[in-house]
């Protein structure tokens, strides 16, 4: 593996911090297709081994990677992901921390199934354009009680709701101590509160590249479930965990940037919106439904995309309103963003990130012209008035998100031919099995009945 001076100064760093900080031991970090946690842990004496690329794994054992014939694949950490767990500390005093790794195969060629590697190729994609990608996610989950045998229920701490400041109770010494932690390892937390359901909570934090908060956001997920379970509470970002109530979402405030200007800027236009902004709105708005098998990838992410609990249902955009897919937040200047509100935390970021931005610049590339912002609440117009004025629904379900993905050859390359046909299957096959199950709510409601 040859290395650059940036690499090998960012190497050295992370032998000096392994030792300032008494590290034991490293977690090799990166995620299957679907979007959950690996990891393999070495000790400190392997370091070096690590960083020169040399740890080996079988990937026929991960969902989604590499069949049995063909197992053999290497870690390769970044060394500029180089965290500490500052709650993971023996009684001697040692620590753990974690580096994130790309995905190679056994030939020393990128690995086309990995997702950090499948949102790289859209980022230099991107960079080819002149731009760089820049993204600030809005991270919703729930706090649960446990039961007397430590497994989770859905019962929750509080009857608070949005932005209420509720008597301490185990979840919010809970967000607290997660915030501190993240804090402690460098995340820089814009807010933290209560969201609109009991027991649910929000943590946003600052704007970053796409490839560095795609990592934060899954080390994020580690986070906070590992704190709660220290306080006796299980962290689930389940979509929609409670009927009636509202889902956690995970809004994705995003920017282009041409070199240090953010390119979603011009003063003179009436929204201080640029022609770049427009066109990669009009970009999303047209993928919007062949995207939305990624960013809302499970059988229960369609049931908090439904009308009345704030949850964008339909393909549009808007400053003014939280109806629509696309908002616009009102700061302008290097603040200057699109929200895509559709997104829920069910998802693997790099994929989420990858296919939006893939979606953005189909619409820079072919200079898209977007439709007329709706400035009112789409929630509460008919069927026959959406149908009039040519405002389309996101997908139904998995099976409906799915059908559209496979219709969109840019969002399909997005993927590329590897974790889209195995992201494929293996969504199918969760359809498949939910849609053959007999849930409880049949039988309360069939079984008396016939």
């Amino acid at each position: 593996m040859s290395v650059d001076g940036v690499e090998k100064e960012q190497i050295s760093n992370v032998f000096h911090l392994a030792d300032k900080y008494n590290i034991q031991f490293i977690r090799l970090q990166f995620t299957d297709i679907l979007g959950a946690m690996k990891n393999v842990t070495i000790p400190l004496s392997q370091l070096r081994k690590a960083l020169d690329g040399e740890i080996m794994f079988d990937g026929s054992s991960i969902e989604g990677f590499v069949r049995i014939e063909e197992s053999d694949m290497y870690l390769r950490p970044d060394p500029e992901t180089f965290l500490i767990y500052p709650w993971l500390v023996t009684e001697g005093g040692a620590m753990e921390a974690r580096l994130v790794c790309d995905v190679y195969n056994y030939d020393r060629s990128p690995f086309e199934g990995c997702p950090r590697n499948a949102l790289q190729r859209v980022l230099a994609e991107a960079g080819e354009l002149g731009y760089r990608m820049c993204v600030g996610p809005e991270l919703e989950f729930f706090l649960f009680q446990m039961d007397d045998l430590g497994r989770p229920t859905t019962i929750t701490q509080d009857k608070a709701g949005y932005f209420d400041m509720a008597p301490v109770d185990k979840g919010e010494e809970a967000r607290h101590d997660i915030v501190v932690n993240l804090q402690k390892m460098g995340f820089e937390i814009e807010a933290s509160h209560h969201e609109t359901a009991p027991g649910q909570h929000e943590i946003d934090f600052k704007y970053a590249n796409a490839l560095e908060m795609a990592d934060k956001m899954v080390t994020f997920r580690f986070v906070v479930r590992s704190i709660a379970q220290r306080h006796g509470l299980h962290a689930s970002f389940m979509p929609k965990p409670i009927k009636g109530v509202s889902g956690s979402g995970m809004h994705v405030n995003q920017s282009l940037f041409r070199e240090d200007r953010n390119a979603f800027i011009n003063d003179k236009d009436l929204q201080k919106l640029s022609k770049i902004a427009y066109q990669y709105i009009a970009g999303v708005l047209a993928h919007a439904k062949a995207f939305t098998a990624v960013t809302n990838p499970t059988v229960n992410s369609y049931k908090r995309l439904v009308t009345g609990y704030e949850a964008p249902c339909h393909i549009a955009w808007s400053e003014r309103n939280r109806s629509p897919l696309i908002r616009i937040p009102s700061k302008r200047g290097m603040s200057t963003r699109i929200e895509i509100r559709s997104a829920d935390p069910s998802c693997n970021p790099y994929l989420a990130l990858a296919v939006q931005l893939k979606a953005g610049l189909d619409g820079i590339k072919n200079e898209m012209k977007p439709p007329a912002p709706v400035d009112f609440n789409i929630f509460d117009l008919t069927d026959e008035e959406l149908s009039r004025m040519g405002i389309e629904a996101l997908p139904g379900n998995l099976k409906e998100a799915l059908g559209a993905l496979t219709r969109d050859e840019v969002i399909r390359e997005a993927l590329g031919p590897h974790i889209y046909s195995r992201f494929l299957e293996a969504k199918s096959r969760e359809y498949e099995e939910y849609n053959m199950t007999v849930h409880d709510w049949e039988i309360r409601q069939y079984l008396a009945t016939y």
